[in-house]
């Protein structure tokens, strides 16, 4: 699914997701990612049940940093462990959990808006 995209200067946007991976500021990447204003980094999760602070840690090495997390469970929408939650607020990092296709889209909306956050996304067909 292509989405409409508005880029800042320096900044990564996804310009599509489907097929089992995503599209971003020109290049194909097979699979999960995850993405942020400068880079993105192939993510080896293919399950929202695999997310876990020790699976997000290229989050922390994204500069710069976010303050805040869009995670996209893949085709539907999941609810993340409370724990999960607290360990990302601990480290000053905001969690939204939504669909990847709705992760995608908000995502460009907040960098277009000059916001600190990453995406990390699974992959949906």
């Amino acid at each position: 699914m292509e989405i409409a995209t508005i880029a800042p200067a320096g900044r990564q946007m996804i310009e599509s997701y489907g097929g089992g991976g995503f599209q971003v500021s020109g290049q194909r990447f097979t699979g999960s990612v995850i993405v942020g204003a400068s880079e993105t980094h192939s993510w080896p999760v293919t399950d929202f049940g695999a997310v876990s602070m020790e699976s997000l840690t290229p989050v922390f090495k994204l500069d710069p940093r976010p303050d805040l997390l869009l995670i996209g469970c893949g085709s539907d929408m999941a609810i993340p462990d409370p724990a999960l939650r607290a360990a990302l607020k601990d480290r000053g990092v905001a969690l939204e959990t939504m669909a990847s296709g709705a992760a995608c889209r908000t995502y460009n909306v907040l960098v277009g808006e000059e916001r600190h956050v990453a995406a990390a996304l699974i992959a949906v067909e």
